[in-house]
């Protein structure tokens, strides 16, 4: 997680040098994201179900403008959460709750509808990156973290209280596609070939945040 990261900053900042902006913001996030279900079967009587409960994400992103329409975003969010499962494998079948770390790394461009006076500025925008599941809790030979191809969407508007300093109202997208299955949360000894299948994780959340004017051009 730790060089994605980095190799992350590294492009960013490196198209942020090459490119004449017209300024950099850094951005905090809020979110109450909700339950998500999920289910994989693999024959009639061999699946795993359960659900990913909502609750509080927060986030940090930093922010290029190229102009005043247009930015480009690296962006982190988490989410500590539970995840109540039940199985039926080759190992039996059993009911069991996984603590749970959701880690999005992510960058995307971000367009803007700037309206007259400047106060409200609406957004939206795409995100394409990696995320990271953390399974705290590990038993046997599991493993404690996975990392899958993630995508999200979001809409909101900023609402400039100062020349500086803005609050954020967003709603979000969020997805793991592949994300969630027994390779990580039931072990591959015991269970076999069984765990080899996933459930696309979506996650959909509401929430705000902070957005500081740090630089420009000038």
């Amino acid at each position: 997680m730790k060089k994605l990261l980095l190799v992350s900053i590294l492009i960013i900042s490196t198209l942020a040098v090459s490119a004449q902006l017209e300024g950099i913001r850094l951005n905090g996030y809020s979110a109450y994201v909700f339950d998500n279900s999920f289910d994989t079967y693999y024959t009639s009587n061999q699946y795993l179900q359960g659900k990913i409960k909502g609750g509080f994400q927060w986030g940090v992103g930093m922010e290029f403008l190229p102009n005043e329409d247009y930015g480009v975003e690296l962006v982190y969010y988490r989410q500590d959460t539970k995840a109540p499962i039940s199985y039926n494998y080759g190992i039996g079948i059993g009911d069991r709750e996984i603590d749970l770390g959701v880690n999005y790394i992510m960058a995307g461009g971000v367009r803007y509808m700037n309206t007259t006076g400047g106060k409200l500025q609406p957004y939206g925008g795409l995100l394409l990156g990696a995320v990271i599941f953390s399974n705290k809790n590990p038993q046997g030979d599991e493993e404690s973290s996975y990392v899958k191809f993630g995508w999200g969407a979001r809409l909101g508007v900023n609402i400039w209280a100062t020349e500086k300093v803005g609050i954020k109202l967003q709603a979000q997208l969020l997805s793991a596609v592949q994300g969630f299955g027994g390779g990580l949360y039931l072990g591959t000894g015991g269970a076999g070939a069984g765990v080899s299948s996933y459930s696309t994780l979506v996650q959909f959340g509401l929430g705000g945040g902070l957005c500081v004017k740090v630089g420009s051009a000038d």
